[in-house]
């Protein structure tokens, strides 16, 4: 069976865990995790980062951070993960629904601006497979609006908005006030179970390390910075355990290796498919020009369900294992009963027809080859 994910390991995890658990700092917050934090700061010119033990509790962090009262409103799209809209649920606001684009799917941002509301406090978007939202478009209406903008980045790590307006190259994660990331087995660089909170607005700095430590001033304690620590906000026990910060260096030292090895898997797909799925009218992944690929997944989205359940049987009965993922969060069993808002189309049909093939760093070339054969012959 070749497996729809397979955990890379660049040879140093066991290595940098080891030394993690002679230093005697197993807990977080040590060694390992700063080192993991300065990369991403330096690297993508994120303001403060901090590892957290996956990527839903960086997004509960950034719900506590928006600071929700009653009744207000967080514009979530409904083609994502539950982490997505569960963080902000948790802190009672009411999630307003976004649909996805006809190209990708990403957020809607021409039918954006029709959900904000005197209520709306926040936008959180999700770069779906790694490709940019609109985020020229997001950001003017935030500042238009006086909203906060989260970005859900779990499948986003080393990927870039380019904006065709200033020609700007950023970082996705560096350009809402707040991200999220993740660490998770199925993402490009991984430890096992983990996240990651960026702050690029320096208000929410300070506290957000307060939230980080259980709602104490610890962290700015153990920089000597106040001579006891007390509990002087909401948190919770949100820090990466250094033993995963461990395993997390030893994958960002290879970051470069592997993004070049994943970016070559999808291109593979993409020159073997593309021809055939002009001619049967099948769409694969669009980036569009403000966008670039950072090889987290491939997909192609089938005509119908009945085609995709067809096509997913037929690569599964040849020993590959697809997938496919997220039904629309407005229609799911907890929501359905709360949702008031118009139909989702575009969602539903992402919901109903997207099919993720085999991907990951040791995939074989040839088994890529005998993928697409059979997907061909259907």
């Amino acid at each position: 069976m070749i497996p729809f994910n397979k955990p890379y390991l660049t040879g140093n995890e066991t290595k940098y865990i080891e030394q993690a658990v002679f230093s005697g700092k197993i807990s977080g917050n040590g060694l390992f995790t700063h080192k993991c934090q300065y990369f991403f700061e330096q690297q993508y010119n994120i303001k403060k980062c901090l590892l957290t033990s996956s990527c839903t509790d960086a997004l509960e962090m950034c719900a506590i951070l928006t600071d929700l009262q009653p009744e207000d409103e967080v514009i979530v799209p409904s083609f994502t993960f539950v982490s997505t809209a569960l963080a902000f649920v948790r802190e009672k606001a009411n999630i307003i629904f976004a649909d996805s684009c006809v190209q990708n799917p990403n957020i809607d941002t021409e039918r954006l601006e029709i959900l904000i509301t005197p209520k709306t406090k926040a936008i959180v978007v999700v770069h779906y497979a790694g490709i940019a939202c609109d985020m020229d478009k997001v950001m003017e209406l935030a500042e238009k609006y006086n909203l906060l903008v989260i970005e859900d980045v779990a499948h986003a790590i080393d990927s870039y908005y380019i904006s065709p307006k200033t020609g700007e190259k950023k970082a996705l994660g560096s350009i809402g006030h707040l991200a999220a990331f993740s660490f998770h087995e199925t993402k490009n660089i991984i430890s096992g179970e983990g996240g990651m909170l960026a702050i690029n607005d320096e208000r929410f700095i300070n506290r957000a390390e307060v939230i980080w430590g259980k709602g104490t001033n610890r962290v700015a304690f153990f920089r000597g910075e106040v001579n006891k620590y007390e509990w002087i906000d909401t948190g919770s026990s949100f820090l990466l355990s250094e033993i995963n910060a461990a395993f997390l260096w030893a994958q960002i030292e290879n970051l470069e290796k592997i993004q070049n090895r994943r970016k070559q898997i999808w291109n593979l797909y993409y020159e073997g498919l593309k021809n055939w799925a002009e001619k049967n009218e099948i769409m694969l992944p669009f980036i569009p020009n403000y966008a670039t690929n950072n090889g987290h997944m491939f997909y192609l989205m089938c005509k119908n369900n009945s085609q995709r359940t067809a096509l997913l049987e037929s690569l599964n009965s040849k020993d590959f294992q697809a997938v496919f993922h997220y039904l629309s969060l407005h229609k799911s069993p907890y929501y359905s009963n709360k949702y008031k808002g118009e139909e989702l189309s575009f969602s539903d049909r992402y919901s109903e027809c997207l099919l993720r093939l085999p991907f990951y760093y040791e995939l074989e070339d040839a088994s890529i080859g005998e993928i697409i054969k059979i997907i061909r012959d259907f």
